[in-house]
């Protein structure tokens, strides 16, 4: 199932981006550029936009079409997940079309934007909290958690909900900030859903829900198998994006992949019960994200002077004399430095305490 709908997102996506390519420059449907930006950046206005929702299609194509073929039901939550997505994905969707159809690099104002993320998190939420398997296990916990729940940190039904519904604002807007060079952002997700991938099928082949597997140290998570599925989808649909993505793109993600593919990325930590460690696993998202945070707070501190030269991160190294190619490829190594130790220290856990 894992290796069927990994291959069919990559597939999705070499095809279907091309597809894209062609009916976005027809339409006329391109990038509007930041004045404010690198000055090397103004060679790319009108290279078409959009691209996320060819990763979209792909992944839900891939994740039908992997369960047609293999004739296995969806699971509760598969389904939450595609849906957050999705939901994530309509959100950036709304917010490429203001700026193509009012041409403009400015598209949903940040209230509007943050209140549907917020509502679409709240359903995920709600959701997560429903659809109890036979063992009475919901595919989301009120637990805060780490490589599993942590016992101690149960946050009750509101509390969890709001806990959630953090996650993914972060996660989203933290993917949505990376998306600023040729194929960073698409890289960066292909590793992290990987990861996912990894962590979901060890944790199926050791899966309390299963007599065979269920040990004393077997994770209780509802649907691994299904989310080791759709991690691999993810990563293989940016992995086939990025064949188009990459410098010099043909075409970009938008807000339409970005936001979709950071909610997938919170979703992922939520459903598997990996909250914090995705902290580290999607370090580089985190750093981005930590980047501006900490410039507008010096800047509003000080009262005027700037902490980096321009955020987020990866355009502060622009803007000292690196290539973009240079920061795209050096933050890549040190996502995968990232990812490696996230998996370690999942894998590390289970090992030590045998």
């Amino acid at each position: 199932m894992m290796l069927l709908a990994g291959a069919l997102g990559l597939l999705g996506t070499l095809v279907g981006t091309r597809l894209a390519i062609h009916v976005l420059v027809s339409r006329g449907y391109g990038q509007y550029v930041r004045d404010d930006g690198p000055k090397e950046h103004l060679k790319k206005a009108g290279t078409p936009t959009m691209g996320g929702i060819a990763i979209i299609v792909s992944v839900l194509l891939a994740y039908t079409l992997a369960h047609l073929i293999l004739w296995r039901p969806p699971t509760a939550s598969g389904l939450l997940l595609l849906g957050l997505f999705t939901g994530l994905g309509f959100v950036g969707f709304l917010d490429d079309w203001i700026k193509i159809s009012r041409a403009r690099s400015l598209g949903l104002n940040s209230k509007a934007k943050l209140a549907l993320q917020t509502l679409i998190a709240v359903a995920f939420g709600i959701g997560a909290f429903q659809f109890p398997n036979e063992r009475g296990l919901t595919p989301g916990s009120t637990f805060v958690s780490f490589l599993r729940d942590i016992e101690w940190l149960n946050l009750g039904p509101w509390l969890g909900l709001a806990w959630i519904v953090f996650i993914i604002a972060a996660l989203s807007n933290g993917v949505n900030l990376s998306d600023g060079l040729d194929g960073l952002a698409t890289g960066l997700s292909t590793m992290v859903f990987a990861a996912y991938a990894l962590v979901n099928l060890w944790q199926y082949n050791q899966w309390c829900s299963r007599l065979s597997t269920a040990g004393p140290l077997c994770y209780e998570v509802r649907d691994p198998n299904d989310l080791a599925a759709i991690s691999m989808a993810l990563a293989g649909a940016c992995f086939g994006f990025l064949w188009w993505n990459a410098s010099p793109a043909k075409i970009f993600m938008g807000d339409s992949g970005s936001l979709a593919l950071g909610g997938a990325v919170a979703g992922l930590a939520i459903l598997t019960r990996t909250e914090l460690l995705v902290v580290i696993l999607g370090g580089m998202f985190v750093l981005i994200t930590l980047s501006v945070i900490l410039q507008v707070g010096y800047f509003k501190l000080s009262k005027g002077k700037r902490l980096f030269k321009m955020a987020p991160l990866h355009h502060h190294f622009e803007m000292i004399g690196w290539a973009e190619q240079t920061v795209v490829v050096r933050f890549w190594i040190i996502c995968g430095i990232l990812v490696a130790l996230g998996t370690g220290i999942f894998y590390a856990e289970w090992v030590s305490a045998q």
